[in-house]
């Protein structure tokens, strides 16, 4: 038999599978999917988790029974590409005849003194919920602080508002305004937004150094009982290992097919991919959709033909009435982005499993 490895069950690893199992696969051919859960967690969802606004079950998408899928469990720990080979903790290697990596991002701590020992993350399921414990111990009026004003910081921030009306919450970033990667109607209102609901805004600062209980912009100490990190992520270690070409930001660079040059069995998708565009849920499940049409044209004897990946846009929450997002260069503010989100976690949890 032979075998086609999809490591990571998430956006990326999901939908290949769940578009090899839409077509035909090869009688001698097997597809596993490996994931350290037994389901997957809707990520774009996890700032909700982590502000005590959903439970974790509701985050929960089942993989999808078929005979034709092999599921398997356990914590990556290394790929030899020349021999083949996925290693996982405590089990017997995998053998592969085409493997798909697809096991997503970690935060990027820039090099920052005590950032990854004295914040918490949302970067993934076990994560989310330590941070949702640290936050539900933090006593009335005690402060919150969330670290990058980006889309992650964001929903963060506003989420835990809804969440916790007695706490102090400030969001703090390197640029001069939240979202500084959006268009500046769409910065004013989340900026506004904030205002009118009591989220401190700290811009243009300098994050020198993390200690217990402390945030320091530059040599300003800034106290906090919770620090969450949203400023940045980077491709998972078992990637950043890799002693292959990469981007500046450290992920590895592909081909047209999504494929590593000097390995063309090997596909890299999602956050650990080098994309012409940002690391996000809609576009790794856009490449997975691509690898899946790869391999069933590598399974007829086909060239493969592609189309450009074109994505739709951007939707952020502010909490569960408000919501921003982009789509192509129009701003979008108020309830309708926000219901458009809704429908778009809908529709994951129900395309999936």
């Amino acid at each position: 038999m032979k075998r086609f490895i999809i490591l990571g069950g998430g956006y990326a690893g999901n939908m290949i599978a769940q578009e090899l199992l839409e077509k035909r696969i090869p009688r001698d051919t097997e597809v596993v999917l490996v994931d350290r859960m037994a389901f997957q967690g809707l990520k774009t969802e996890y700032y909700a988790l982590a502000a005590g606004t959903v439970a974790d079950i509701d985050l929960r998408v089942e993989f999808r029974e078929d005979e034709r899928l092999k599921l398997a469990f356990g914590e990556v720990t290394r790929v030899d590409l020349e021999r083949k080979l996925v290693y996982l903790e405590g089990q017997e290697p995998l053998s592969y005849d085409w493997l798909a990596i697809a096991l997503g991002c970690t935060d990027k701590y820039h090099g920052i003194p005590g950032a990854e020992e004295y914040s918490t993350s949302i970067q993934s399921f076990s994560c989310a919920r330590k941070t949702y414990q640290l936050i539900g111990d933090v006593k009335p009026y005690g402060q919150v602080t969330i670290v990058g004003g980006g889309l992650s910081g964001v929903e963060v921030a506003s989420e835990l508002r809804e969440s916790r009306a007695d706490l102090n919450i400030q969001i703090m970033d390197r640029g001069p305004s939240v979202l500084s990667g959006f268009p500046k109607r769409l910065q004013k209102y989340v900026a506004e937004w904030f205002t009118e609901h009591d989220v401190v805004m700290l811009g243009n600062t300098a994050i020198s150094r993390l200690e217990p209980g402390v945030v320091y912009d530059r040599t300003e100490p800034i106290p906090t009982d919770v620090t969450i990190w949203t400023a940045g992520i980077q491709p998972v270690p078992l990637v950043q290992r890799m002693n292959l070409p990469k981007d500046g930001g450290g992920r590895l660079v592909i081909n047209e097919y999504h494929q590593l040059p000097d390995y063309p069995g090997v596909f890299i998708v999602g956050d650990c991919a080098s994309l012409p565009f940002s690391p996000s849920a809609q576009a790794a499940g856009a490449q997975g959709k691509q690898v899946a049409e790869v391999m069933q044209a590598i399974w007829a004897g086909e060239t493969p033909r592609l189309d450009k990946i074109k994505l739709r846009g951007v939707l952020g929450s502010l909490g569960k009435k408000a919501g921003f997002g982009v789509m192509g260069k129009t701003p979008l503010f108020g309830r309708v982005p926000r219901l458009l989100k809704t429908g778009v976690l809908w529709k994951s949890k129900r395309h999936f499993g």
